[in-house]
This record gives C-alpha cells, structure tokens and sequence, in this order.
C-alpha cells in the first residue's frame, strides 16, 4: 500500500492488488494504515474527508489497470 499526500487527491492510498490492479482512494480526512502495510478484504484504510480539491466530503475510488482508470464495476466483490 501507498499511503501520500497530493495537490488535487488531498491524502490518498494506493493499494496494489497484483497482476497491474490498483484500487485509488482519495480525499481521505484521515489514514487509518501506514505506508507498506498489508491490507485484506475489510480493514479500514481511511476516513471520509475534504482533502485536495475536493468540493465536499466524500471518498473518490478509483480501480487503475496497468496505470490506467477502468471501469470499477467488474472489480466489485458480493458480500
């Protein structure tokens, strides 16, 4: 995992799934992992916020293959 600070995301965290997947997640009030640090299905990696150039409080998610945004709807798990 990616844990940084950036211009237009505010803080955000990257978390690489293997095989050129990630999973994008920014405008975060607030980190609740640490940079490196193994993620599983479940764990809180951060807090809803306004961070960046966001307009209001709320988590932009993004699912990137090979660097580049897809559509996250195939990525989505069933409970």
């Amino acid at each position: 995992s990616h844990v940084k600070r950036e211009k237009i995301g505010g803080n955000t965290v990257i978390i690489s799934h293997g095989g050129g997947l990630t999973t994008v997640y920014c405008h975060l009030s607030k980190f609740a992992i640490r940079a490196g640090q193994k993620i599983k299905r479940g764990d809180v990696i951060g807090y809803v916020g306004q961070t960046g150039k966001a307009l209001g409080p709320h988590v932009h998610y993004e699912v990137r293959r090979n660097g580049k945004a897809v559509n996250p709807y195939q990525y989505i798990l069933e409970e």
